[in-house]
């Protein structure tokens, strides 16, 4: 049996529990996938609070709806498109009434991390930072939001069509048509910096909270 298979597993038996009325099953549900979760409402909404809240919603919303869940597709699937459903609500609203995030807490726990108190750095850093998410956001909604469930939370195409309700083959289109874009935003200035470059701490804390940055597989399968 695979990791992804004991994981499925793992899930299918504490969903189980859950439905019978054992409240920690949930709770270890929540525990299992709560920081993905947040990671991926922050990564769309750009705002701590937002995503918190949005965190929060959509656990107590799954607690609610279990009884209805059928399990034709994985616990986490289920969770992911509430998520991103949620998110996406929450965006479009900031942005009907003219608000907007002042700090990125995205950009700013990269350049934290990357930074090590060096002033120069962090400013360098957080100039990259901010053109590569800018360039992100530009991205067509469904778009980037293909970009993040793939390349920042490490979902296959299969998942990501599932939680997206698209076929394969679109998501590769999309994932495709994203690196061109993204590699034309970031020029005459392109970015090579490989993942192995990134210091340890920085990699081992973006990829704990889904937020790895900042630069694109070449494919995915």
């Amino acid at each position: 049996m695979t990791h992804a298979e004991r994981e499925a597993a793992t899930a299918t038996a504490l969903v189980a529990a859950a439905k019978a009325g054992d409240q920690r099953a949930f709770e270890a549900l929540v525990t299992r996938y709560r920081k993905r979760i947040f990671a991926l409402a922050l990564h769309i909404t750009g705002s701590s609070s937002e995503a918190d809240d949005i965190t929060q919603e959509v656990f107590l919303k799954a607690y609610r709806a279990l009884g209805d869940f059928e399990g034709r597709s994985q616990f986490f699937t289920w969770v992911y498109r509430m998520t991103v459903n949620r998110s996406l609500n929450a965006r479009r609203d900031r942005a009907r009434r003219g608000e907007d995030t002042l700090d990125d807490p995205r950009i700013e726990l990269a350049v934290a991390v990357d930074a090590r108190s060096n002033p120069n750095r962090a400013a360098e850093l957080r100039q990259t930072y901010v053109r590569l998410l800018r360039a992100l956001d530009s991205l067509p909604v469904d778009m980037r939001t293909t970009v993040i469930l793939v390349s920042l939370q490490g979902l296959s195409h299969g998942e990501v069509a599932i939680v997206q309700n698209v076929s394969d083959g679109t998501i590769a289109w999309r994932m495709h048509e994203a690196r061109r874009r993204l590699h034309d935003a970031m020029a005459p200035e392109k970015i090579q910096r490989k993942r192995g470059d990134l210091s340890a701490d920085l990699t081992r804390l973006l990829g704990e909270h889904g937020l790895f940055v900042p630069v694109m597989p070449k494919g995915r399968a």
